[in-house]
């Protein structure tokens, strides 16, 4: 996933208070963790009072639910949104959804924001692994999708099979911190979508 945007450029360009805060979340949560960051840091950095901030957002989870949420509705994550490019083919957007994160490796990586939330809710969010859930159903849906534009003999499996290739290279990714891992899992669902292909029936 690309880098966040400052929070203090955020500010200094007169946004809303809102949409600071939600800025905020989006830096410090992904950065740092939600855990990690309290109320306090979101504060500071969004530039609000404390009133302010609990009229906006009562508890700190509905932020974090908020947060994921506008993944899906303003700011797709970059990958996942590979598979909406027009001018790919269908079999070449399945494979661009590995493509932003090959070459140089950001500092550091922190894969997918909704597989974080999920692993640090530990089953005590349930609204966070319901938004979780529901977004990676909808991931897995596009591809299949995708996989049957491509003419896939089975574009189910094929879709499935992406989806795991993909959610273990974000994984692994974050867990070592090393981008080359997304260029493996790209020659790896290269294979599974050439032999999809090969196996479909000729028209």
């Amino acid at each position: 996933m690309g880098a966040v945007t400052s929070t203090t450029r955020a500010a200094r360009g007169g946004r809303g208070a809102r949409e600071r805060i939600l800025q905020a979340a989006e830096e410090l949560f992904y950065a740092r963790g939600i855990h990690a960051t309290g109320v306090a840091a979101l504060i500071e950095a969004a530039h609000v009072s404390p009133r302010t901030f609990y009229v906006h957002f009562p508890t700190k989870i509905a932020l974090v639910e908020e947060y994921l949420r506008r993944f899906e509705l303003e700011k797709p994550i970059a990958a996942e949104a590979e598979l909406e490019r027009g001018d790919l083919t269908p079999a070449q957007r399945l494979l661009a959804i590995f493509a932003p994160f090959e070459g140089d490796s950001p500092a550091l990586i922190r894969g997918c924001p909704f597989h974080n939330a999920v692993v640090e809710g530990a089953g005590e969010l349930p609204e966070v692994a319901g938004l979780a859930q529901r977004h990676k159903q909808s991931f897995r849906d596009r591809l299949v999708s995708t996989a049957a534009e491509a003419g896939a003999a089975d574009p189910e499996m094929l879709g499935r099979q992406f989806a795991v290739i993909f959610e273990g290279a974000n994984a692994l990714a974050a867990s070592t911190n090393n981008a080359q891992v997304f260029t493996d899992a790209r020659r790896a669902a290269k294979t599974l979508l050439d032999l999809a292909l090969n196996a479909a029936p000729r028209g």
